[in-house]
């Protein structure tokens, strides 16, 4: 920190009337899941959010989505819901998810949203609201191996089914439009 404040002229004393970032205090575990039937198709997501003793699980549902859109759905959907700067520690089993945010994001912010192949970043709208929401938090991301005995990751499996089958169902009692005119 001492070495930046020198290279921008400022020296020690102008770092140390600097006000330091706010540091995280909270620690939130989250688990998140999304996925589609069939992909493309409707999808659901999910979060569970755990800090000490509180638990917190979201969930929601889009009629034309891909596994990959509900996965980076829920995890921005869990750092939304957070009221202020936290250490999460956000355990995924979408390698996708994954490696995007670790390590494919920074490529693609210097290459100006495109892909090594120079193609255009698939799903770049959730790719900045994710780096926007991680942003005013410390992120630990976990890949966790999915439908292998995670209690939480199956929980969060669970609960995006049941959105995206409940999306299903309202929409299947939903009268079919007439096809008569008027």
């Amino acid at each position: 920190m001492a070495s930046d404040a020198a290279a921008e002229g400022g020296g020690a004393a102008a770092a140390a009337e600097r006000p330091a970032p706010a540091r995280p205090r909270r620690v939130v575990e989250v688990w998140t899941d999304g996925g589609c039937s069939p992909n493309p198709g409707p999808g659901g997501w999910a979060a569970i959010l755990v800090s000490g003793p509180h638990r917190k699980e979201l969930s929601g549902a889009e009629p034309h989505s891909t596994n990959n859109r509900m996965e980076l759905t829920a995890a921005i959907a869990a750092l939304e819901a957070l009221k202020g700067p936290c250490r999460v520690v956000l355990h995924t089993d979408s390698e996708y998810l994954r490696n995007g945010i670790t390590r494919w994001v920074k490529d693609w912010l210097r290459n100006g949203w495109r892909t090594a192949s120079r193609q255009p970043v698939a799903n770049r709208e959730l790719w900045q609201r994710l780096l926007d929401a991680a942003a005013r938090h410390e992120v630990a991301w976990r890949w966790v191996r999915g439908h292998a005995g995670d209690p939480m990751n199956e929980r969060a499996d669970r609960l995006a089914t049941e959105a995206r089958e409940r999306l299903m169902a309202a929409a299947a009692d939903r009268p079919a439009p007439s096809s008569r005119r008027r």
